[in-house]
């Protein structure tokens, strides 16, 4: 079994801005039978679906900020409308994290934001990084809100270069998920975990910029992808994603797009 491949649109995300539809089509020449949203840049909900439509890529899923869906309920089905099959909580800003004040007010959020998923046909998935393998009373984070949030109100979405930023064996987190894991985030990477990491996503802009790590399309850096893709066979995954927050080794973001797919073609089988 070989899995249907999307593509994070934050990955092309000053693209998407230009001209969406155009960059839609070339994710689909691509080879990437979806896409996951990362905002809708200024279109309406219709627009985009008769895009996806004309071009025939799926909207497999959305990330959406945990601020937004707390406080624009109705954010939940605009993209049931989209045809979402799954939305995401893709980060947390510093006060939602394991150990900050909101931590625990941000977990039951999850459930209610769960809920509303459901009421509109869609499932919450969690997008992690690698802050929610601190660990507390002796579990990592992760683990715990994924023991506090049942099954049927939250789903994963492992991120595996962050996974492995965090400590962790990908694969093997992934596998723990079985029966919980219906979309893997795939992501790869070179050099080793720095300081001011986050610099590099956009969100969290210092002056000096981390040395020794940056994104990498899918096969060209540390990953190992063929046991990734094993376990999220193991683990019932229905789709994979890809994603790269930044471009590197002089490829534009395009470019970086399409290194990925066509080496995940490779060994997608």
């Amino acid at each position: 079994m070989s899995f249907p491949v999307a593509l994070q649109l934050f990955t092309v995300r000053n693209e998407c801005k230009e001209n969406f539809y155009g960059t839609l089509k070339k994710v689909k020449e691509m080879g990437y039978d979806g896409v996951e949203f990362a905002g809708l840049h200024n279109h309406k909900v219709e627009e985009l679906k008769e895009m996806l439509a004309d071009i025939g890529l799926v909207a497999v899923s959305a990330h959406v900020p945990y601020k937004d869906m707390e406080e624009n309920p109705a954010i939940f089905a605009d993209y049931a409308k989209l045809g979402c099959k799954y939305i995401v909580v893709p980060y947390l800003t510093e006060e939602y994290r394991p150990g900050a004040p909101r931590f625990d007010e941000m977990v039951a959020n999850l459930s209610t934001f769960g809920k509303a998923a459901n009421e509109n046909g869609m499932t919450l998935l969690y997008h992690n990084h690698d802050f929610e393998y601190a660990t507390i009373n002796g579990k990592y984070a992760l683990d715990v809100i994924y023991d506090t949030v049942p099954a049927e109100l939250l789903q994963t979405e492992i991120d595996t270069c962050w996974a492995n930023v965090g400590g962790v064996v990908p694969a093997e987190y992934v596998r723990k998920y079985t029966g919980r894991a219906p979309v893997v985030h795939l992501k790869d990477f070179w050099g080793e975990k720095s300081e001011n990491m986050y610099e590099l996503i956009g969100i969290e802009t210092k002056p000096v910029r981390p040395e020794g790590f940056e994104f990498r399309p899918v096969g060209s850096g540390k990953q190992d992808f063929p046991a990734i893709l094993a376990a999220a066979k193991d683990a019932g995954a229905s789709w994979v994603v890809v994603e790269q927050d930044q471009p590197s080794m002089g490829l534009t973001p395009l470019e970086s797009a399409k290194k990925s797919i066509d080496y995940v073609k490779t060994i997608n089988k």
